[in-house]
């Protein structure tokens, strides 16, 4: 079955690509601690837009996880996050991938609202967002960004390169967690075949982006898995991230992608926290669910958001006093929603 898009899809596409032309310097960012769908779509849109004669860089708020170096292999002096802020001072358009909201960007949020220039968003979060005025294409149904940009390629007849089709398809691989979650759609897979066709290596990909952990991430995921506690009648469970942990490994902040996902599939388990402490004072509460528990809204009064299975919060305050506020109001949550 042909991948087919609607009037508005075809009409947000064609007016996303006339702001991306030759003579224009286009720079591309994406959220704080850049994860597979934000770099891929990056670095997929990178390698379209330079076959179209488009000067793009990109420039992220922090560096990119050593286990996707390899998507810039043949992207030289394209990545210039060393030097953000003055890379978004020179730029013609902004294009703002994976998020909507300006404060996902860290320390380069108060550059893109102050810069003045059209600021393009292509997202699949759920969020009225908050950037500058540009060209949206936004669709919270997706599976990933990549998938969008993915369709953006197609409405605009741009070729689909091996290189560009390898890092959307780490984009959607990541998202979808090797396409196993709930946002694998029809359209996911039908997409994913367009990306194989131009030549990439599944496989190859696997090993780069799965296959190539530092010591300290599987010992980093025991003494996490330490931690467990599982509250059967409610459907809880969470993990702690104990402090210092990530530098006693020798690890970063990216090694701790998929550990929530461990209490999650405990039997009868319908939420699933992972919590950690961030700098200043702060304390990441990573929201994973199952059924009808959405998690999206959960995290909404808190000031986070994602997908209804896949969400995240950042508040305030010390270590066991979040964990005690969150879990309570998880637990009165869980309360509201019938078993499946």
């Amino acid at each position: 079955m042909p991948i087919t898009l609607s009037a508005d899809k075809l009409t947000a596409a064609e007016a996303f690509a006339k702001l991306l032309v030759p003579g224009r310097k286009v720079c591309l960012t994406t959220h704080v601690n850049p994860d597979g769908d934000g770099l891929g779509s990056e670095v997929g849109l990178s390698h379209l837009l330079r076959a179209q004669g488009v000067e793009v860089v990109i420039a992220n708020p922090t560096p990119t996880p050593a286990r996707f170096g390899f998507l810039f292999r043949d992207l030289p002096k394209v990545d210039r996050t060393s030097e953000a802020v003055k890379t978004l001072r020179t730029a013609d358009v902004i294009v703002v991938l994976d998020i909507a909201d300006l404060g996902r960007l860290g320390m380069l949020g108060g550059t893109v609202a102050e810069r003045g220039v059209p600021v393009a968003c292509v997202d699949h979060h759920v969020s009225p967002g908050t950037l500058p005025p540009g060209p949206r294409y936004v669709d919270p149904s997706a599976s990933a960004t990549g998938e969008l940009i993915a369709e953006i390629a197609l409405a605009n007849r741009w070729p689909l390169t091996r290189e560009a089709a390898r890092a959307l398809y780490v984009a959607l691989l990541t998202d979808t967690g090797g396409f196993r979650f709930s946002n694998t759609r029809p359209r996911t897979l039908r997409i994913a075949a367009e990306l194989l066709e131009a030549g990439i290596d599944p496989e190859e990909i696997y090993l780069e982006v799965y296959a190539n952990a530092p010591v300290g991430r599987p010992r980093l995921l025991a003494e996490a898995l330490q931690t467990l506690v599982v509250e059967e009648k409610p459907g809880l469970a969470w993990v702690t991230v104990p402090p210092g942990a990530l530098e006693r490994h020798r690890v970063t902040v990216d090694d701790l992608e998929g550990i929530v996902e461990f209490p999650r599939s405990v039997a009868g388990v319908r939420m699933a926290m992972l919590f950690r402490e961030m700098s200043q004072g702060r304390i990441k509460v990573s929201l994973r669910s199952i059924g009808s528990v959405d998690v999206a809204a959960f995290a909404k009064p808190y000031g986070g958001g994602g997908h209804v299975h896949a969400a995240g919060v950042a508040l305030d305050g010390t270590l066991p006093d979040v964990q005690a506020q969150i879990l309570d109001a998880a637990r009165a949550y869980l309360a509201t929603i019938p078993r499946g």
